[in-house]
């Protein structure tokens, strides 16, 4: 086998899979402007910068955007820059050359180059460290990459969509996030509103996670009744559209029967006014182990969902995921990826 035949290619959702793309529900005034962005900036060739709180569906506008464009038949890969470390970012993001560090046995085909011709999704773009901050500024500048290793450059032609649920002005007056950078990536700003300044899409989104759930087989759950309605109505949805996607599944797990009642609802949705009590001090445990009891609860209540857990404790999803491996907790949790 040639080395060029000795090639990992990236594990990427075929543009089959985007002919059925989730569809964005909604009929609140706010997300009716935004998806009016979406149908203009999506024609044009710009990179758009979507900013919104974890669990808004800035993915799901990022493939809107990509679906109305005339890159539609070519790829869309995305990344979520907060998941993965720096050295292993690179590598995802740009490709490696066989023997380029420990470990690479084999060429590794890059997103970005996998990505040619279509569109490249950053997802939490906040979370890059300086160093692949300035490689991609070079490479949206330039228009070509060097995987690590190697010394020839690749042109790749693509259409840039970032995401983030920071305040990049406020990080780049801070010296956290590259100035130059920022204005490259921000061509078109668009800002998806938290699920509790539209709630009048609540009733719809419900209704749709109940009737194309994964549980609907169970046959329980199948509507809410107006009072557990009322109570969703009155919740702020902290983790947003995501949350309420998640907790619609469980409902109809758990649901008695057709019809969600008040009762079937989790207790922090029927009296989120309830405060944690603080445990009394004691001197034999560290400020250290209390954080780590205190991050591991977090992911526990959020049954192992890092993003919601992160965005409660008001820490980026790279320092939760930095904590775990510190503790030593990153594999028990990792069976939960898939809902982060």
């Amino acid at each position: 086998m040639t080395d060029t035949e000795n090639i990992i290619l990236p594990n990427v959702a075929s543009n089959d899979a985007l002919k059925n793309l989730k569809p964005i529900i909604f009929r609140s005034e706010a997300m009716s402007q935004v998806m009016k962005m979406v149908d203009k900036v999506a024609p044009s060739d710009a990179t758009a910068l979507i900013l919104g709180e974890s669990g808004t569906g800035k993915e799901l506008i990022a493939r809107a955007i990509h679906q109305g464009s005339n890159r539609k038949h070519k790829p869309f890969v995305a990344i979520n820059c907060g998941a993965l470390r720096e050295g292993l970012l690179e590598s995802e993001l740009f490709g490696h050359e066989k023997g380029a560090f420990t470990g690479a046995f084999t060429r590794k085909i890059g997103l970005a180059e996998v990505a040619n011709g279509g569109t490249l999704f950053l997802d939490e773009i906040g979370e890059l460290s300086p160093g692949i901050q300035s490689k991609l500024l070079r490479f949206l500048q330039e228009g070509e990459i060097y995987r690590v290793g190697g010394k020839d450059p690749i042109k790749v032609n693509l259409r840039l969509v970032s995401a983030t649920n920071r305040d990049l002005e406020k990080e780049v007056m801070e010296g956290r996030f590259r100035e130059d950078l920022y204005y490259r990536i921000n061509t078109i700003t668009m800002n998806v509103p938290p699920l509790r300044r539209r709630k009048e899409d609540i009733p719809m989104l419900i209704e749709h996670f109940l009737a194309n759930g994964p549980n609907a087989h169970l046959n329980r759950g199948r509507q809410m009744s107006p009072e557990a309605m009322e109570i969703c109505l009155k919740y702020d949805w902290h983790g947003n559209v995501r949350e309420l996607q998640n907790i619609c599944e469980r409902l109809q797990i758990l649901c008695e029967g057709h019809t969600i009642m008040p009762t079937d609802l989790p207790e922090n949705i029927r009296n989120p006014e309830q405060k944690a009590i603080m445990d009394e001090y004691d001197p034999n445990v560290s400020l250290h182990e209390l954080e780590r009891r205190y991050i591991i609860k977090a992911l526990q209540y959020f049954d192992g969902n890092k993003t919601k857990a992160a965005q409660a404790l008001g820490i980026t999803i790279k320092t939760l995921y930095n904590k775990l491996h510190e503790y030593g907790d990153f594999e028990r949790f990792s069976v939960h990826s898939k809902n982060n």
